[in-house]
């Protein structure tokens, strides 16, 4: 185990002489091996060894005690600690995401180069486990074995290696119980789904990480390819291999606003690459317009939502692309583009608000949750007219008049929108 720890370390450049590493101790078997193997190859590597412990406070008494186990350790080798500790509670992504971020925050906090104990074992389980869920070239990296002041020295050490380096050296640990729970998907791998492709090849594990780092270097390479300071021009880019063009459009999603840009965007963007319309555009997360301007794609810089304006009665005004008109009802009127109602103090059109709700036909609805219904992009809900009074809304344009306010009988106003570029 220590020569493959040695190797790995040399071929990717993972410390210099005189770097302060931190190894990650929770007190199971890979990080005690992984504490241990540094500190018996200290010297040769010539790094200050230290090493850090996070309290999730999770498991109550056994927290607890794998705090105290690592304490007792590193006093017992006289290597320096750090503790820190937190209380977690499950996000949008479940609790082991939310324990993961707190303990790496901690850990990159501290400085120097950061060790973790992730082994073989841990990149095979993690590469079924992207495949469970859905997957790219990128997921199928596994475990980066550098990330910024983070390393990973043991991804070609196998979990069995690290308890027979334990029983070799005499080394004890301590038990995490969560491991046997069947709750998260890790174990659910671990537990069921590893050891039956072991039987088929007891070295999956081995495989299936070598692979996953072999993968991590050909998407490094592809990334690094499709890295361009402008995006290449639409003909250029149609006639380039999928793999480097979706990256590209990938990056350009990214710096135009779209914060993590998913298959089915980077798809939509193809789309106007190949459109037979040369001024084609289309609406992406964030508010963002992209538009094909015949041989380029550009960022169309984002509409700002109409300041809200007074409306007279009778007459016409001016919000946003629209002709506002007001004027005593003839007749009731409600359509997507016209309501006849009684307005109750001052009426004024403008944009949506957080936490409109309007009563329909079908019983009441965020407008929110209207705009996405109905799949109107998020780039154009803000220039939506919103009809209001001084007790609430009366109307929103394309969607239809609040039931509660449409006038029952005359006299009333009839409010119409007209697109002005529809005139």
């Amino acid at each position: 185990m220590l020569n493959k720890l040695w190797e790995f370390i040399r071929s990717r450049d993972m410390l210099a002489p005189g770097d302060r590493c931190v190894c990650a101790v929770s007190g199971g078997t890979d990080s005690v091996a992984l504490l241990f193997a540094m500190y018996l190859l200290r010297e040769k590597l010539d790094i200050r060894l230290e090493a850090a412990h996070f309290n999730h406070n999770l498991r109550g008494q056994e927290s607890r005690r794998d705090e105290q186990f690592v304490r007792s350790l590193c006093k017992g080798y006289d290597i320096p600690l750090h503790v820190g500790q937190g209380t977690v509670t499950a996000g949008k992504k479940g609790l082991e995401a939310a324990a993961r971020e707190a303990r790496y925050a901690y850990l990159r906090g501290l400085g120097g180069k950061v060790a973790t104990a992730h082994t073989a074992d841990d990149n095979a389980e993690t590469v079924l486990m992207h495949l469970i869920r859905g997957t790219s070239l990128k997921g199928l990296g596994g475990i980066a074995p550098v990330n910024g002041n983070v390393i990973r020295p043991m991804l070609t050490v196998t979990r069995q290696e690290t308890e027979d380096f334990l029983r070799e050296w005499n080394l004890p640990h301590v038990e995490d119980s969560s491991n046997e729970s069947d709750r998260f998907l890790r174990n659910r791998v671990r537990r069921g789904v590893m050891p039956l492709l072991k039987t088929e090849n007891p070295r999956i594990s081995q495989n299936l990480s070598r692979m996953a780092l072999g993968l991590r270097e050909d998407e490094a390479c592809l990334a690094a390819l499709a890295r361009r300071d402008r995006l290449p021009p639409v003909s250029e880019l149609k006639q380039m291999p999928r793999a480097l063009r979706g990256r590209m459009l990938e990056n350009f999603l990214k710096n135009a606003g779209v914060r993590e840009p998913e298959e089915n965007h980077i798809a939509l963007a193809e789309e106007l690459l190949f459109s037979h319309r040369p001024s084609a555009k289309a609406d992406f997360p964030g508010g963002v317009t992209i538009a094909r301007n015949y041989d380029c794609l550009e960022v169309l810089p984002k509409a700002r939502e109409p300041e809200p304006v007074r409306l007279t009665c009778p007459g016409e005004t001016v919000y946003g692309e629209y002709r506002v008109c007001c004027a005593p009802a003839e007749a009731i009127v409600n359509s997507p583009a016209a309501f006849t109602v009684v307005p109750r103090g001052e009426l004024t059109v403008g944009p949506r608000r957080a936490g409109d709700v309007i009563r329909l036909s079908g019983g009441s609805k965020s407008l929110k949750k209207l705009f996405i219904d109905r799949k109107i992009p998020a780039s154009q809900r803000g220039r939506i007219p919103v009809l209001r009074d001084t007790e609430g809304i009366l109307g929103v344009y394309s969607i239809g008049v609040h039931q509660e306010r449409a006038a029952a009988d005359l006299p009333a106003v009839t409010v119409r929108f007209l697109k002005i570029s529809d005139k």
